[in-house]
């Protein structure tokens, strides 16, 4: 049994702990610094649960002493810590950030491992890069690459369309840092929340606007071969309009703490989730412009007898698909590891990636 590490026992670290512990094949430890958190984690009797504090120097080094690999599902400010303890430790590395100067610092300490480094690893970034290629790889000549992706709620009940179903500190991040884009063919930083677009899914309006990170590598892949590549995340309308007002308007950009705090006291959790992945891919086949598309819609269910929604379920099933490729041989065993460089076929084809077959529910 390989020994992982998964760092934060909030509500996507401990659906990872549960997914892999149930599997018989990997020996699980859930850390973190809450006990409460801990106690609370929705897991299998397996998984041992470990207090510590990962933000304190030195903490993290004897915990990784033995184990395959470290999956961080940690608050992003965390990243950096978590990554260089594992270069230090010489065992693998994956994440789920969307942070994209945590990214560049996880990429410069792997540049000299023993070990591989996988960052971005959910769902965006994550599983949308990985679509995004394989289908920009058919094509002879590329023009546009677009990367839709929405965590949102069923059955929405408030003017901001929204329940909280992921972590409020990367959503805020995502709102307020400058995302990266390719724009006429040039590699540019794009502020948050503008490049405001309406689309329809299957009879339902939705809006998507910028925001931070859900790229990954793309741009740098891509740099010189596209006219245009961007990421926005979906939501229902009126949310982004709304958004500006309370972080630009009323400046709780500059009080992400008070923010934080806001969204949380007023914003209820949600078990009745959906999850909206749209990736378009444009460009020249056969000398015609061609386009091509991947949609999903993947909804909340019942896994190894605990309810998970779809956000949990994308985002720990996708680093999961991620690790079990590692573990048979199917990525390198060392150095960083790009979304792209892994193959659609082979991550569909996962225990884990298969939950991106986009189940409805029974009528």
């Amino acid at each position: 049994m390989k020994k992982i590490l998964v760092a934060g026992a909030g509500k996507i670290g401990s659906t990872i702990a549960d997914f892999l512990d149930a599997t018989g094949e990997y020996a699980v430890t859930l850390i973190d610094r809450d006990q409460q958190g801990l106690d609370r984690a929705d897991v299998g009797p397996q998984v041992r649960r470990l207090q510590a504090d990962i933000a304190q120097p030195g903490a993290l080094a004897p915990l990784m002493e033995g184990h395959y690999a470290v999956l961080s599902a940690a608050p992003y400010h965390l990243t950096t810590a978590i990554a260089a303890a594992a270069a230090s430790a010489g065992i693998h590395y994956l994440d789920l950030t969307e942070d994209v100067a945590s990214t560049r610092a996880v990429r410069e300490l792997a540049a000299g491992a023993s070990s591989a480094f996988i960052p971005q690893c959910g769902l965006a970034p994550g599983f949308v890069s990985i679509v995004a290629h394989d289908i920009a790889r058919r094509f002879d000549r590329l023009d546009t690459i677009h990367l839709r992706v929405g965590a949102l709620p069923e059955f929405p009940s408030n003017a901001l369309g929204y329940n909280l179903t992921w972590s409020t500190d990367g959503v805020i991040n995502e709102y307020i840092e400058p995302c990266e884009a390719i724009v006429d063919g040039q590699r540019r930083m794009v502020p948050a929340l503008e490049g405001l677009e309406t689309m329809g899914v299957d009879g339902v309006t939705y809006e998507a606007f910028n925001t931070s990170g859900g790229l990954g590598s793309l741009c740098e892949t891509y740099a010189g071969a596209v006219r245009e590549l961007n990421y926005r995340t979906i939501r229902y309308p009126g949310h982004a309009q709304a958004m500006k007002m309370l972080l630009r308007d009323l400046r709780l950009a500059d009080r992400r703490d008070l923010f934080k705090d806001i969204l949380e006291y007023a914003l209820p959790v949600t078990q009745q989730d959906i999850v909206l992945v749209f990736v378009t891919v444009s460009g020249w086949r056969d000398g015609r412009l061609t386009q091509e598309s991947f949609v999903r819609r993947i909804y909340g269910e019942t896994v190894n007898g605990r309810p998970r929604t779809a956000i949990q379920i994308t985002t720990a099933g996708a680093i999961c698909a991620v690790l079990d490729l590692l573990k048979d041989g199917h990525l390198p065993a060392r150095g960083i590891i790009r979304q792209e460089d892994i193959a659609l076929g082979a991550f569909l084809e996962n225990r884990f990636g298969r939950v991106y077959q986009g189940r409805r529910p029974s009528a």
